[in-house]
């Protein structure tokens, strides 16, 4: 990760912890709140971890072109067993 996008990372968890301790003071210290407690410190960890981790490389770089041909489709393919799409399974003869 950048810096940048742990600073942003820093900052979302700031306002999550404001949003939290809301959370605590409208509805107290019951079993859900703890959770989002535990949950929060939790990202804490996990964030200050990352600060000293070294990024996966990607496999692979990029992902392959794949070019689509402009061409028509061989007919042969909807021969026999093929439904026009959202017709709702029309069956019958296509002439």
């Amino acid at each position: 990760m950048t810096t940048t996008e742990l600073a942003a990372l820093r900052r979302s968890i700031e306002q999550l912890r404001r949003s939290v301790a809301e959370v605590h003071d409208t509805f107290g210290d019951g079993p859900e709140v703890r959770r989002l407690v535990n949950d929060l410190e939790r990202l804490e960890i996990d964030a200050g971890e990352l600060e000293g981790a070294t990024p996966a490389p990607h496999p692979g770089g990029l992902p392959e072109h794949v070019v689509v041909p402009d061409t028509p489709l061989d007919e042969a393919m909807w021969k026999d067993d093929a439904d026009d799409e959202g017709v709702g399974g029309y069956h019958g003869s296509r002439s």
